[in-house]
């Protein structure tokens, strides 16, 4: 029996590449940072086309274009609709960002099919939008507010690295006794 996380992660045991799909708000470079912050790790990034105009068009591009808008929209709707559910399928775990200025519809459809998909979902979404995304948080693993608490999430899950403590941490055997020997309250 292994006797910490950090005995049990430098094991000489070959890790795995994870598949982590990175999928909402496509306005600001949160995919690049988290990829930065995670260069150290065994992971593939996938996700959608964020080039918002190409989305727009791929499918016209590939199948001819279309004289009207709700044709034209059909086309790179099923052509993305493949490039995401193939991924997602593909995927270990999933983060979904949701940013305050865009409704990212589609966001919350990729999180509903990770859900259904029982893969693993982080949500990112500043504090004063949790009330409107509760049901997303209900269904993901946890939700946070930043890239880098993310990247914190993957090190630990996939290195058993320890976190960095918070200022003002106290550790639990401080408040509720080494052992807990009471789980439901002191």
């Amino acid at each position: 029996m292994w006797t910490s996380i950090r005995r049990f992660a430098s094991s000489a045991t070959p890790q795995r590449q994870w598949t982590v799909y990175l999928s909402g708000e496509i306005h600001s470079p949160w995919r690049a940072e988290l990829a930065e912050a995670v260069s150290h790790l065994p992971v593939t990034l996938t996700g959608p086309n964020d080039d918002h105009a190409l989305s727009d068009d791929a499918g016209a591009m590939i199948y001819g274009a279309v004289p009207t808008r709700p044709h034209w929209d059909s086309l790179g709707a099923r052509l993305n609709g493949l490039r995401t559910t193939t991924n997602l399928k593909e995927a270990d775990l999933v983060v979904v960002k949701f940013g305050e200025k865009y409704r990212q519809w589609n966001a919350a459809f990729e999180a509903g099919y990770a859900s259904a998909l029982n893969i693993p979902i982080i949500t990112i979404h500043p504090p004063n939008l949790s009330h409107m995304l509760k049901e997303v948080n209900a269904h993901a693993t946890m939700a946070v507010d930043s890239v880098e608490k993310v990247a914190a999430a993957l090190d630990y899950t996939i290195n058993g690295t320890e976190p960095a403590a918070p200022k003002d941490w106290t550790p639990s055997e401080d408040i509720w006794g080494k052992g807990n020997p009471n789980p439901g309250g002191k």
